[in-house]
């Protein structure tokens, strides 16, 4: 039986409050399935688009305290392709609420051989491609269109929007506790490159493109040349990469001593331009690639 959201969520809430008393209990098992197979199914987010929010996106809370609830009411397992829950061929040990998902050939989602996974309570939209290995974790959104690539993370309440390109070794942080913190968030058409970073809380606006080697937290300032200003998280606010920005890895000089003298420099991203045509051009091997 499915609920609303609302009774979803006094449930939730109900059974997290209570603790360790939870475990064991039936009705809690009940409501931890139901939110998580709400999250496969993309009906419930731990975060989504909110025009009314100051970032744009709101965060669900309780969707969050209902995964951790998963993870107090589970046991560790031993898990293969025969454990009742969905599995793959290779074997591992986790908490039973948590296994592999499986998907058919009519979900639309290619995930291609060589040791990627899909942990329960992720969505992937029709049309995904994962190639191996990548892995992505409880609580994920990857929105229609998306690739993968090799070696990528979507981290825990990742949100990921359309036809976004995660290239090879690209780590998307997750984001599950403190509950009420944004997860680290991908618009649509945003190209991140191979051997980024995205952490923190970081939101990458739409067609925005992250060159290779770009590391975004939330304590990381980023130099807007174009607009000659710096962008930094606040305490209300992450880290925030403006729409179709073009960010690149750069340095900046270390202005005290003994830094100064030695010819020092730190790490630091840079916005060079805003994306073009020009820009888009080299975006056509995504095309390709599907």
């Amino acid at each position: 039986m499915t609920t609303s959201p609302s009774l979803l969520e006094q449930r939730i809430d109900n059974f997290f409050s209570t603790g360790q008393a939870a475990v064991g209990s039936e009705l809690a098992l009940a409501a931890f399935h139901e939110l998580r197979g709400a999250l496969e199914a993309g009906t419930i987010r731990s975060a989504e688009p909110d025009d009314a929010a100051p970032t744009g996106w709101r965060v669900n809370p309780w969707v969050k305290r209902g995964i951790l609830l998963g993870f107090r009411l589970g046991v560790l397992e031993e898990m293969n392709g025969n454990h009742p829950g969905g599995g793959s061929m290779l074997s591992f040990v986790d908490k039973g609420t948590y296994p592999v998902r499986r998907f058919s050939a009519e979900s639309g989602i290619r995930i291609v051989p060589g040791g990627s996974s899909v942990r329960s309570g992720a969505f992937l939209a029709k049309g995904v491609v994962m190639m191996p290995p990548a892995y992505v974790n409880v609580g994920a959104f990857v929105d229609e269109g998306t690739m993968i690539d090799s070696h990528a993370l979507v981290g825990s309440c990742a949100q990921i929007g359309k036809r976004v390109h995660l290239s090879a070794a690209a780590q998307i942080g997750g984001v599950l506790e403190p509950v009420n913190a944004s997860p680290v968030i991908v618009e649509d058409d945003a190209l991140i490159g191979g051997n980024t970073g995205v952490y923190e809380g970081t939101i990458v606006r739409a067609r925005a493109v992250l060159a290779a080697g770009v590391i975004l937290t939330r304590g990381t300032p980023v130099y807007d040349l174009p607009n000659n200003t710096i962008l930094k998280a606040t305490a209300d606010s992450p880290l925030i990469i403006p729409a179709g920005a073009v960010v690149v890895a750069g340095s900046r000089a270390i202005t005290s001593e003994p830094g100064k003298s030695l010819g020092l420099s730190v790490y630091t991203p840079i916005i060079v331009k805003y994306r073009d045509e020009k820009t888009d051009l080299s975006t056509t091997l995504e095309d390709l690639l599907r």
